[in-house]
């Protein structure tokens, strides 16, 4: 973990249970401070857009992905601490259909046939 900054990029942390922040600014590679519960600095392995969701500690496959101290979803493969967590590395717990959709625009994927 790094020290503090003054112009820092910033992530929240809602519940001292959660495994990943929600960025405030957007990130590049780099430190990120994460405020809430407990402070602490974590590098952000990606570009992260503000508003996504940044993990803050590793997470295996099959691990529960933590936000407001609930599972919202599962890691569908390995998740290293500072990886944006999107639909590409997590499954919902509440839409089964998240996984079908584009990862940059959210649009639908799974039902583009019924549109030719």
């Amino acid at each position: 973990m790094e020290s503090f900054n003054r112009n820092p990029v910033r992530a929240i942390r809602i519940h001292p249970l959660d495994n990943v922040a929600t960025l405030l600014d957007d990130a590049v590679p780099g430190p990120v401070q994460i405020v809430g519960h407990e402070k602490m600095v974590v590098a952000a392995l990606d570009p992260i857009a503000a508003g996504h969701k940044m993990a803050i500690a590793a997470s295996s496959t099959g691990q529960s992905i933590l936000k407001y101290g609930l599972s919202i979803g599962h890691a569908v493969r390995n998740i290293a601490a500072g990886e944006w967590v999107h639909l590409h590395n997590l499954a919902s717990n509440y839409d089964q259909r998240s996984s079908t959709l584009d990862l940059q625009t959210g649009a639908p994927t799974d039902t583009s046939h019924a549109y030719r």
